[in-house]
């Protein structure tokens, strides 16, 4: 059976990045080489708050994200995911953004994805809330999924 993944914003944004600094283009790299030679591996979700993340503003190849996430199933947001929300930002766990990383970790959380991708290294892929996680999941009953980069999962091509 094959892993979930939570798709999140920054992995389309990565994707279709035309910055030229080169840990900008590293990360590009790493994504794209996943996405294009990895992701058939996994099962792979996203959520109506990642598309509307990729909708707002005016940002280069916004189409292009937007169609990237258009074939991937998205998972529904029910009261029992904003109330964790809540419960992530009243514990310090997420930054107060109701529409921003508390959902993306809610959502994951609550759909048993096995993984949640992120480049979003200081709210999401954090070793330092990993723990608090735990505890706070751990309490609500649901399981954690683990917080990676693409980089994390080519690790085997890489090393």
């Amino acid at each position: 059976m094959k892993q979930t993944v939570y798709i999140e914003t920054t992995i389309p944004s990565y994707y279709f990045s035309q910055r030229k600094e080169a840990t900008l283009a590293v990360l590009r790299e790493w994504t794209r080489d996943w996405w294009d030679h990895e992701r058939q591996e996994f099962e792979l979700v996203t959520s109506l708050a990642v598309i509307e993340e990729l909708q707002q503003g005016d940002h280069p190849l916004k189409n292009e994200k937007l169609l990237m996430m258009s074939s991937l199933k998205q998972l529904e947001v029910t009261p029992e995911i904003l109330q964790t929300v809540e419960t992530y930002i009243e514990n310090k766990l997420m930054p107060d953004d109701p529409k921003g990383d508390a959902l993306h970790l809610a959502l994951a959380s609550h759909s048993k994805c096995d993984i949640l991708l992120s480049w979003n290294c200081k709210h999401i892929v954090n070793y330092r809330k990993v723990e608090h996680l735990a505890n706070i999941n751990g309490l609500l009953g649901l399981p954690v999924p683990a917080l990676l980069t693409p980089f994390d999962l080519l690790k085997t091509r890489y090393s």
